[in-house]
């Protein structure tokens, strides 16, 4: 499993490999390190979020999403052009390849489990439904959560 994270304690993005085999992922910048044991990683599976020790982790697609609005407008653009010059046919047409297209990568794209808290991504690893979707409220706490700790770190200052 790929572990795609930044470290906690200088916050620099660092890629890692791990698995039962490799028991210890760490930064390569700063001496931070987080042994894993059996609480942390099963199989191929993780747990808990590797990078912070989480349990909340939600699947999502793993497609860069900066390149799906590109597509999105891309497609919005090309179909506004026919319509504009009164070609209701091909406008239509464009929108529907850009859906087929949406629809391929979203059936051949992998998912990968991304932490609530420090959004670590976690790659290549295996999942089941156990693994939920997206939660909003979830998200919105843990948001809540890393305001209040930013806050008292500045008031403590």
């Amino acid at each position: 499993m790929q572990l795609i994270y930044h470290c906690p304690a200088c916050q620099i993005l660092n890629i890692a490999s791990a698995s039962t085999q490799q028991p210890e992922i760490h930064c390569s910048s700063c001496d931070w390190k987080r042994v894993l044991n059996d609480e942390f990683i099963e199989g191929d599976k993780p747990l808990k979020c590797l990078a912070c020790g989480n349990h909340d982790l939600w699947r999502q697609k793993d497609f860069p999403q900066a390149l799906g609005l590109l597509l999105v407008g891309s497609g919005a653009v090309l179909s506004t052009i026919f319509w504009a010059n009164v070609q209701p046919v091909m406008a239509i047409g464009v929108l529907m390849v850009f859906a087929a297209i949406d629809l391929a990568l979203y059936v051949l794209m992998p998912d990968v489990l991304v932490c609530y808290r420090c959004k670590a991504r976690h790659r290549k690893a295996s999942m089941n439904e156990e693994h939920p979707r997206f939660n909003l409220e979830l998200a919105e706490r843990y948001r809540q959560e890393a305001i209040r700790l930013a806050e008292a770190e500045k008031a403590q200052r």
